[in-house]
């Protein structure tokens, strides 16, 4: 299988899942700041965990990009002067930035600081693209609405030396490049402000004025009922072709996500670019963790009606652990998720391998005890397991089983 070269970038909602892209094989990660990072405040770092996790992703080589990209107020305009400079300063990789008097004032204020145009400006056509360049910025995030086709045809009338990101995987949203009011509207929490409460997600029912006890549930195609849900997208499958529209970056969409999803996601892609699985064996894997019905966004034409969407999300396999230290002997001091017990059989998430299993036959409590179950929060047992495992490998369990 041929080894695609792009960059594979991950979200980083906090710094556990940070560390959890990294180790699984992402070439960058991206998060948000103290200030203008369009996600719910819960994934924002402090400056001193953005200086943490710089110097963490650097010590393996790797980049950072701090989300700059809510549309900004007068005041916050005039606030990024100097966050910018700090950003600069603790070493951040470039700043990623929807709006267009941010990206003029971050220019204007800290040139040395590498700007990247975030999918929320929507940019679908070079020139657009070649406006961005003579601002200075070195890539942009194409817009979601744009197709395959599109970005080939793209490709040759691109500025010289401009990147071009795209999302490959990931939740997508109804409106158009993100910019959503129904959040506003229905819980006053802007989704342009990173509070969005995911309406769209929601199931809903007619009721007819005289009849308020009478609900009728609201239905398209094959009885599906999640009018406003998109699917998610899944990209897999043709990243060749991205590569050669002139692609340099696969975008993962997760910064609300846990850190087993960043886990399942990033290993599959990151196997299959370096060819190290095939395809099936990475749809799989990806079946793993939580998502809606998988699609290929608008990469092949609009979006059509998905008969089969009904809004749930759906996954095969559960997170049981992670694997703190190998203790030599085949024994792996493993932090517990959620409950497992002796006879049970678990799958190994690592890089290094995939599609691996065992029986847990061995289980060893606090004060090596020997446990038919481990069942208390995030304990710590010592296990048997016959096959390698390392630190920061993650156990899971297919949900077939509970």
């Amino acid at each position: 299988m041929k080894k695609i070269s792009c960059e594979l970038l991950a979200p980083a909602g906090s710094m556990e899942s940070l560390k959890t892209a990294l180790y699984f094989g992402a070439d960058a990660v991206y998060c948000g700041g103290p200030l203008l990072q369009l996600r719910a405040e819960a994934t924002g770092f402090t400056f001193d965990e953005l200086k943490e996790a710089v110097e963490y992703t650097h010590s393996l080589g790797k980049k950072i990009y701090v989300t700059v990209n809510s549309f900004a107020t007068d005041e916050e305009i005039e606030a990024l002067g100097e966050y910018s400079k700090k950003l600069y300063e603790m070493g951040v990789d470039a700043v990623i930035v929807s709006d267009l008097g941010a990206v003029a004032e971050i220019r204007e204020k800290c040139p040395a600081l590498p700007v990247h145009i975030s999918t929320q400006a929507n940019t679908q056509n070079f020139r657009t693209i070649k406006v961005f360049k003579d601002m200075g910025v070195e890539r942009v995030v194409l817009g979601r609405e744009m197709t395959l086709e599109a970005i080939e045809n793209m490709k040759d009338k691109l500025p010289e030396g401009m990147e071009i990101e795209v999302f490959v995987h990931g939740a997508m949203c109804m409106a158009y490049s993100g910019r959503c009011l129904l959040s506003s509207f229905l819980s006053n929490r802007s989704g342009n402000r990173g509070e969005c409460s995911q309406p769209c997600r929601w199931n809903y029912y007619l009721v007819e004025e005289k009849r308020q006890n009478m609900f009728i549930p609201v239905e398209q195609e094959n009885n599906a009922t999640a009018i406003l849900s998109s699917t998610d997208l899944k990209s897999i499958s043709f990243l060749d072709r991205l590569e050669n529209a002139g692609v340099s970056s696969f975008k993962i969409e997760g910064r609300m996500k846990s850190p087993y999803y960043v886990a399942t996601v990033v290993n599959a892609y990151r196997h299959f670019m370096d060819g190290t699985a095939t395809l099936e064996q990475c749809d799989e894997e990806l079946e793993c963790a939580s998502h809606r019905p998988y699609a290929a966004g608008f990469y092949f034409g609009e979006a059509k009606v998905n008969p089969n969407n009904d809004g749930l999300y759906r996954q095969t396999c559960s997170f049981i652990g992670i694997v703190l230290e190998d203790l030599g002997d085949n024994m792996y001091l493993v932090e517990q998720r959620n409950r497992f017990a002796k006879g049970e059989t678990l799958e190994i998430l690592s890089p290094s391998s995939i599609g691996e299993s065992f029986e847990v036959t061995e289980i060893y409590g606090k004060h090596s005890e020997l446990k038919e179950v481990a069942n208390l929060v995030q304990e710590k047992v010592k296990i048997y397991c016959p096959k390698k495992l390392c630190k920061g490998d993650i156990l899971r369990r297919r949900i077939t089983q509970e």
